[in-house]
């Protein structure tokens, strides 16, 4: 039986974002490591790698909180019974004619999925939102010379917190489809509004289809100090 870990909080099947995504679902669910107990797992019927089981607590907690939120958004979409195993390089197992990504953060994980008709790909990031001293000393890594450029100091740990999110949502999106790694230095955020939608542009060359110069929409939403942003293609 597959039953919420004790660590989980109800799960939240909702759209947070500003834009619905067609055909697309989204669960999310606050946990809290401290209340992990040693029959989380077996309780969820999610099995755990021998490498998870000498992980420390929170590692424990947003690895099961995400799953239980994948299986979930899973189940909305098409009734399946399914939890994502995860490749070499810990992404996510998705079926076969699904694209899907999980995200967590402090406290609280999300899982999007989608039928192969309706996208060809999806990324999700949560971040928590950057004071200004800490996006101070990010933000050379993060933001390419332009970005800097463009840069509105008056909203300054938002806009490098932004920034970090939808590049790596956009890695979340392009990696699957591409097989190739890509950097901070090889997308730009081009623009982005109060309203929860962002623009952003690939500076490099993925693959004949995904190459230097694309533009590609995304989007986020800001709650209780969270910032949660989404590209789907």
């Amino acid at each position: 039986m597959n039953r919420l870990p004790a660590c989980c909080a109800p799960l939240q099947h909702h759209w947070p974002l500003p834009h619905p995504v067609p055909g697309a679902q989204l669960v999310s669910c606050a946990f809290d490591p401290a209340k992990l107990a040693a029959d989380d797992f077996q309780r969820a019927g999610i099995e755990q790698s021998a490498s998870l089981q000498r992980s420390v607590a929170k590692r424990r907690a947003e690895y099961l909180a995400g799953r239980v939120c994948a299986r979930a958004a899973l189940q909305q979409l098409d009734g399946r019974d399914y939890v994502p195993g995860s490749h070499e390089d810990r992404s996510p197992i998705w079926p076969t004619g699904i694209h899907g990504s999980i995200t967590h953060g402090k406290g609280w994980a999300a899982a999007v999925v989608a039928a192969d008709g309706r996208c060809k790909g999806l990324g999700l990031d949560q971040e928590s939102l950057l004071d200004d001293e800490r996006a101070e000393r990010l933000a050379q890594e993060i933001l390419t010379p332009a970005e800097l450029e463009r840069l509105d100091r008056s909203q300054f740990g938002l806009t490098v917190t932004l920034t970090f999110s939808l590049k790596e949502s956009l890695f979340k999106t392009l990696y699957p489809l591409t097989k190739q790694r890509f950097y901070f230095e090889h997308a730009e955020v081009l623009e982005w509004s109060a309203d929860g939608l962002a623009r952003l542009r690939l500076l490099t060359d993925l693959s004949p289809a995904w190459q230097q110069g694309l533009e590609i929409d995304g989007q986020f939403c800001i709650k209780d100090g969270h910032l949660l942003s989404l590209i789907s293609v």
